[in-house]
């Protein structure tokens, strides 16, 4: 990773993620009685688990809200969950301000325009392989996996080796 990525990615004190097309492929599933039902990436559970060992908090931003959104959230012990944010920013700096985490140590993961606003606030702005093309052009990096696909723990990964904990991680699951 070149030395400016690396200066971002260790600063990250807050890893805030958009939902659709971040955390799933933003594929939203209805069956017959309209029930909603979307899907999870596991390994992107185990990074944000992991980054939590670390002692980098998550938040998740989300313009929709969902019941499966908050399940899984809760499976993985996170705590910040902003869903039905029609204005992604003022939910961002309410987080922010609940935290007393400054902008310069967010790391946020969006794919479309509604998330604008906010990666152009945070000191490390990604976004996934699949998010559209202007989104792509104003991040400081772009995963290789899509939404959805493990693109999450990719960037977890980057925060854990950038902070320089990802062999400790690793060394204490063998270990166990």
């Amino acid at each position: 990773m070149d030395a400016a990525l690396q200066e971002r990615a260790t600063a990250v004190s807050l890893l805030v993620l958009d939902v659709d097309g971040v955390l799933t492929d933003g594929r939203i599933y209805f069956d017959k009685d309209g029930n909603e039902m979307q899907s999870f990436n596991t390994r992107d559970g185990l990074g944000m688990k992991t980054l939590q060992r670390c002692g980098v908090e998550i938040a998740v931003l989300s313009g929709r809200t969902s019941a499966a959104v908050t399940h899984r959230m809760a499976q993985i012990g996170i705590e910040h969950v902003y869903q039905g944010c029609e204005n992604k920013l003022d939910a961002f700096m309410q987080l922010l301000n609940h935290t007393a985490v400054d902008a310069r140590q967010v790391c946020f993961v969006g794919d479309d325009w509604i998330d604008l606003p906010v990666l152009l606030r945070a000191g490390l702005a990604v976004s996934v392989a699949d998010a559209d093309e202007r989104v792509k052009e104003r991040v400081h990096w772009v995963t290789q996996n899509n939404g959805g696909d493990g693109a999450v723990r990719e960037i977890c990964n980057l925060i854990m080796t950038a902070k320089g904990k990802d062999q400790s991680i690793l060394d204490e699951i063998l270990a166990s």
